[in-house]
């Protein structure tokens, strides 16, 4: 699979590398630090990721904005928009699920149950039948 990863934290950025790793995953990972950063990849790049794992707390542009943006484009908003996130606000669930995402899973504290998160995201949307932009 195609996945563009948009976080601003490079800890976390080298926690998904290092599960990928772990899990044996042949994945392309591509990064963007922010909202604005993942548009500009989105536009500029013919092939589109086959999903997207998306922080909300970012600089510049957030998780939510970016998702309105992502989910007015044409073409862009068949694009499944996993939320990958610290954020257990109520109101941010219901506002991304409004938007429309594909899931919203909350970072866990633990680095082995975010390894079993991931595990478990990319099971389902390796055997799941994506809508090609």
């Amino acid at each position: 699979m195609n996945i563009l990863f948009i976080e601003d934290d490079a800890i976390e950025t080298m926690k998904l590398h290092r599960a990928v790793k772990k899990l044996n995953c042949n994945h392309n990972i591509a990064e963007a630090k922010n909202g604005e950063e993942a548009l500009e990849y989105l536009n500029s790049y013919q092939v589109k990721p086959d999903i997207i794992l998306l922080d909300l707390n970012m600089p510049r542009m957030s998780g939510i904005d970016f998702l309105k943006i992502l989910k007015a484009d044409e073409v862009l908003k068949y694009l499944p928009t996993i939320v990958l996130t610290t954020s257990e606000n109520r109101i941010d669930l219901l506002e991304c699920y409004k938007i429309g995402i594909a899931g919203y899973v909350v970072k866990p504290l633990r680095y082995a149950d975010y390894e079993e998160n991931l595990d478990k995201i990319f099971k389902y949307w390796e055997i799941n039948s994506l809508v090609k932009p």
